[in-house]
C-alpha cells in the first residue's frame, strides 16, 4: 500500500473491517465501455442489476465537524458509518448487484489511459479555487505574482497529483487564498473547503426512470455540485443520460418510484417541485403512460423530506405507507394529481385531480402495508427492494411488521444503518439503481 492510502484513511473508504484494503480501481479488470450501456428502470419490482453508492469519506469527517450545518439528523461516529455502509455494498454484491462506488469511478482508468486522466483533472481543476486575500492590492503585483493564481500554475499543480488527490479535490471543492509574505516561497496560504457532506446518498442527484437517468437539480445550495460529480461518473461509465433538470425547477430522486410501463409517482413538496415534473412531462423523461404526483401541501417535514420517506414499493403490487398520511381526514395526507396520454406521440394532459394517496394507491390495485409513525422515523419506510419482493431494512421493527403481514410474500434481510440514518438517510436514499431487469444480472466487464 503507498503512503497516500495509509495517510489518507478517510479518502477512498476501499478498506475492509480489519483495516486492509479489499477493493480498488486497480484491483478490478478494466471496464471498457465504448457503446453506451443500458440504463432505465421499469418497477421498483424488478431485479436490480446495477447500483452507485458513494463510500463515506474525507468529506463525511468534515461534515461531522458540525452535524447540523451539514443536513444531518445528529452526530456521526464515521468508522462505524464507514462500516456500515461497507456491510450494505457487501450485502449488494452477494446478491449478483454490480456496485460501483463514486471514488471508484472517479479512479476509474487513470492509470491507465491519459485521456480518462485529463478528464479527472479537467474536473478537479473546476473544483478548486485560487484566490488572493482581500486585502491583496492586485495592481501593485507583477506578472509574476499574479501567475500563481492562473490556470496554468492550477494545471501544473494538478498535473503532477495522484489520481487519489485529485479525487479528494472533487469531493471537498478546496479555496486556496493567497498573500504575499515578503518570505520563504514568497506567499502565505489559508484553506477553506466546501465537502460534498451529503455524496453518500446517491438517490437524491437524479432519477432513473424507464427512459434512463435524469439529472436533478437539489433544493440545497450546498448539494448542487454533486450533481455535476455524478453525471461526470454516468458519464464515465457510458451510462444513458436523458436530460437535466433546469434552473428554477428542484428534483430530488428520492421522490421517484417506477410502477410499471404503465404508471410512476413523483412526490413534490419540501424538495422536488411541480416546475420539475412538468418539464419532465413536457420532454418524455418518465415513459409512462401515467404519472401520478404525489403531493405534500400539508405537512412538507424534514423528518417526510421525500416521498420514500413515507412509502415504498415491496411487491409487484404491495406497498408500504406510513399510517397517519392515509385518509381524507388525516392533517398531513398526500394527494394525486394523475396525468395521463393516449399514446407516445401524445402530450400528457392532467386527468385526475386531489385524489387522496391512499385511496388512488388502492385504485392501481396496490395493497398498503401502513407502518407506524415510530418506524416512519426509524426509517421504516426508506427499504430499498433487490427485486422479486428481497428487501433490505434498517428498521428492525418495521421489518418484523412486513414479514408478518400476510400481503408480503417476499425476504427481508436486516441492517443495522444506524450512524448513516443519522446523516438522513436510510438503504433507498444511499444507494441509485440505475438498470433493473426481469432477468438475472449482466456483467459489465468485458474481456479484451
Amino acid at each position: 500500500m503507498n503512503s497516500y492510502w495509509k495517510d489518507n484513511a478517510y479518502s477512498t473508504l476501499a478498506t475492509s473491517l480489519d483495516g486492509q484494503r479489499t477493493h480498488s480501481p486497480r484491483d478490478s479488470p478494466l471496464v471498457t465501455t465504448r457503446a453506451p450501456m443500458e440504463a432505465g428502470q421499469e418497477h421498483e419490482d424488478d431485479l436490480a442489476q446495477i447500483a452507485i453508492v458513494s463510500s463515506p469519506g474525507l468529506p463525511k469527517m468534515m461534515g461531522s465537524l458540525h452535524p447540523a450545518g451539514s443536513l444531518y439528523e445528529k452526530p456521526v461516529n464515521l468508522r462505524l458509518a464507514v462500516e456500515q455502509h461497507h456491510a450494505l455494498r457487501r450485502l449488494l454484491s452477494s446478491h449478483g448487484i454490480k456496485v460501483y462506488d463514486v471514488h471508484d469511478i472517479l479512479l476509474k482508468d487513470t492509470e491507465r489511459s491519459v485521456s480518462a486522466r485529463v478528464a479527472l483533472e479537467k474536473l478537479a481543476a473546476r473544483c478548486l479555487t485560487y484566490q488572493f486575500s482581500t486585502d491583496v492590492d492586485r495592481a501593485r503585483l507583477d506578472d509574476s505574482e499574479r501567475s500563481f493564481i492562473a490556470d496554468s500554475y492550477k494545471e501544473k499543480v494538478l498535473e503532477v497529483m495522484a489520481p487519489e488527490q485529485l479525487a479528494d479535490i472533487v469531493k471537498t471543492n478546496p479555496v486556496v487564498t493567497i498573500e504575499p509574505s515578503g518570505r520563504d516561497t514568497g506567499f502565505t496560504a489559508s484553506y477553506a473547503f466546501k465537502p460534498l457532506t451529503n455524496l453518500m446518498f446517491t438517490r437524491d442527484q437524479q432519477v432513473t426512470t424507464r427512459r434512463g437517468i435524469v439529472m436533478a437539480r437539489l433544493r440545497s445550495e450546498q448539494r448542487r455540485r454533486e450533481v455535476d460529480v455524478m453525471q461526470f461518473c454516468f458519464e464515465k461509465l457510458k451510462l444513458k443520460i436523458i436530460g437535466r433538470i433546469p434552473e428554477n425547477a428542484f428534483l430530488e430522486g428520492g421522490d421517484f418510484f417506477p410502477a410499471g410501463d404503465d404508471l410512476c409517482f413523483i412526490g413534490i413538496g419540501l424538495r422536488s417541485n411541480l416546475e420539475a415534473v412538468h418539464y419532465m412531462l413536457e420532454h418524455d423523461l418518465f415513459g409512462t403512460r401515467r404519472v401520478a404526483v404525489v403531493k405534500d401541501m400539508l405537512d412538507q417535514s424534514q423528518d417526510r423530506m421525500h416521498l420514500d420517506c413515507v412509502f415504498n414499493i415491496i411487491g409487484r403490487k404491495t406497498v408500504l405507507m406510513l399510517a397517519d398520511i392515509i385518509g381524507s381526514q388525516s392533517p398531513i395526507r398526500r394527494m394525486v394529481d394523475e396525468y395521463a396520454r393516449e399514446s407516445e406521440q401524445d402530450a400528457y394532459r392532467l386527468v385526475r385531480r386531489d385524489v387522496e394517496f391512499g385511496a388512488y394507491v388502492e385504485d392501481q390495485g396496490f395493497e398498503i402495508i401502513p407502518l407506524s409513525l415510530a418506524d416512519q422515523m426509524a426509517y421504516g419506510c426508506n427499504v430499498l427492494n433487490l427485486g422479486a419482493s428481497h428487501i433490505v431494512s434498517v428498521c428492525s421493527s418495521a421489518a418484523r411488521k412486513i414479514v408478518a403481514d400476510d400481503r408480503f410474500t417476499g425476504n427481508v434481510e436486516y441492517l443495522d444503518f444506524s450512524q448513516c440514518t443519522a446523516m438522513y438517510g436510510a438503504a433507498h436514499c444511499a444507494t441509485q439503481i440505475v438498470y433493473r431487469s426481469r432477468v438475472p444480472p449482466i456483467s459489465l466487464d468485458h474481456e479484451h
